[in-house]
């Protein structure tokens, strides 16, 4: 489930022509400001996941730009808490596997 956010704010931060596309499926329905779309000529598309080549030009770009993201980052012992507190919506963040710990565990 993706997180709710005002998305007519992004819109208008686009160059013309630009493309905004949203990844996931939010829990409500999103209301967009169509003349955003079209004095812009913006594009505003959907996706339930990137592929390998855009992930990686997404991850590019904000190591240019310093952006970050806000995280848990948790060890794989602890993937079954994070499971059952994904069920309970008792999560701020999106998990992030230490890949390091995974070696503790074999």
């Amino acid at each position: 489930m993706a997180a709710q956010h005002e998305i007519n704010a992004y819109l208008v931060l686009l160059k013309r022509d630009g493309t905004l596309t949203q990844v996931g499926l939010p829990a409500e329905p999103l209301s967009v400001q169509v003349g955003s779309l079209i004095f812009g000529r913006r594009n505003f598309s959907g996706s339930l996941i990137g592929g390998i080549k855009e992930t990686q030009e997404m991850l590019d770009f904000c190591g240019q730009h310093n952006i970050t993201s806000d995280i848990e980052l948790i060890p794989i012992q602890k993937i079954n808490e994070a499971y059952d507190r994904l069920v309970k919506n008792d999560v701020k963040y999106r998990f992030v596997i230490d890949m390091a710990s995974l070696k503790e565990a074999l």
